[in-house]
């Protein structure tokens, strides 16, 4: 009885363990553009999920220690990594909310700031991420993180693979909190 009992908790720990990763499936569009998609499921529901990155609270316990947000259309979402520093230091990160449907998806305008290539920056007009909220079940949701609106050339790749390491750690931030 106990055997059996230690298997059934071995393979919910490993089934749990499963889904606590970060999935890439970063592709090119059929007409050639970079997208840059990764993936989680969280052990929570939908509105719980959509709190953790639409309250200043919920992205103080995953994104940055300083972290603003005006909620609306038109607002913004502002973060700096340095406890000390402040939403309108130059290091600061800004995204500017261009849409969102509630509880199912969020599209956020990335402005590069000076940590990037200056050609990179000075390109950058379509940079996006298209966050998608999908209810898996009453108890999981899995977000959805799609970057797409890359320019051409090395400092993009530069730029790109900046998120991609970037934003895998990022997410991993999340699961820590399960």
């Amino acid at each position: 009885m106990k055997k059996i009992f230690l298997v059934i908790i071995l393979a919910h720990l490993i089934s749990n363990n499963l889904n606590a990763q970060v999935a890439n499936t970063s592709y090119v569009t059929q007409y050639g553009e970079k997208v840059l998609q990764l993936s989680i499921i969280v052990p929570i529901n939908i509105k719980e999920t959509w709190k953790l990155f639409t309250t200043d609270e919920g992205l103080k316990k995953w994104i940055a220690p300083v972290a603003k947000i005006d909620m609306k259309i038109g607002g913004s979402i502002r973060t700096n990594y340095a406890e000390n520093k402040t939403v309108d230091d130059t290091t600061s990160i800004k995204l500017d909310i261009i849409n969102y449907i509630e509880y199912e998806m969020l599209t956020l305008k990335v402005n590069l700031n000076n940590s990037f290539p200056p050609e990179a920056k000075k390109e950058d007009k379509n940079l996006q991420e298209i966050l998608q909220f999908v209810k898996v079940d009453d108890n999981k949701t899995k977000i959805i993180s799609t970057m797409v609106g890359w320019g051409q050339g090395s400092h993009w790749d530069k730029a790109y693979s900046f998120f991609e390491k970037g934003n895998d750690w990022t997410y991993k931030q999340i699961l820590k909190l399960f």
